[in-house]
């Protein structure tokens, strides 16, 4: 059972312009006081072919994490458009929020962004030149994938003092985790304590 859970998470200004920062409000419980941060990530993923250009976009650590319910605001500026191929600028891409206990992920939500030109001309004929000020960013927040690991909350309690290895990058399933579905966010609206 999981120390910390996630109860909601609101994606704000969406859709919104290419070049304007992710704004996330997380809201999430702790049913076991901890004592370390937790550590968030919002990572972007550049290229669906090459992980090179994966850009991440805030890391920050949330504490102290005590009994009780949280709400916080996690802000990130947008990817650099120069950073990414510009063939992949347009169209499908993945953002992926972590959350790490001690250096052990046990969160990992990701979602489908849609990047298009909002002028129907653009979207017919598009230019040779991609025009960054004119896409418009959607995070496609209804069925985000979540996977949860199982970790360590107290390695200080256990015999050898270990902690449990981080999880594999590859197959959910080969790495013990589990996958759920996280209630449809309640996107631009206030999230009631929970």
């Amino acid at each position: 059972m999981s120390a910390v859970n996630v109860t909601n998470i609101n994606i704000l200004d969406n859709p919104s312009p290419f070049l304007s920062p992710f704004k996330f409000e997380i809201t999430y419980n702790c049913i076991d006081p901890l004592k370390e941060d937790l550590e968030w990530k919002l990572t972007y993923v550049g290229s669906a072919d090459d992980e090179t250009y994966d850009q991440q976009l805030e890391d920050v650590f949330v504490g102290p994490v005590n009994l009780g319910s949280y709400r916080f605001l996690l802000q990130a500026d947008p990817p650099d458009p120069a950073r990414i191929p510009a063939e992949d600028i347009l169209g499908v891409t993945v953002l992926m929020l972590t959350c790490s206990y001690v250096d052990q992920e046990f969160l990992r939500i990701g979602y489908f962004v849609n990047n298009e030109y909002t002028d129907e001309n653009l979207r017919e004929q598009p230019p040779q030149t991609v025009l960054v000020d004119k896409i418009q960013r959607n995070i496609l927040t209804d069925k985000p994938r979540v996977t949860k690991f199982l970790i360590n909350f107290h390695p200080e309690n256990s015999e050898t003092g270990e902690q449990a290895p981080p999880p594999p990058d590859d197959n959910t399933a080969e790495a013990g985790g589990s996958e759920e579905q996280l209630p449809s966010p309640k996107i631009g609206s206030d999230v009631s304590g929970t």
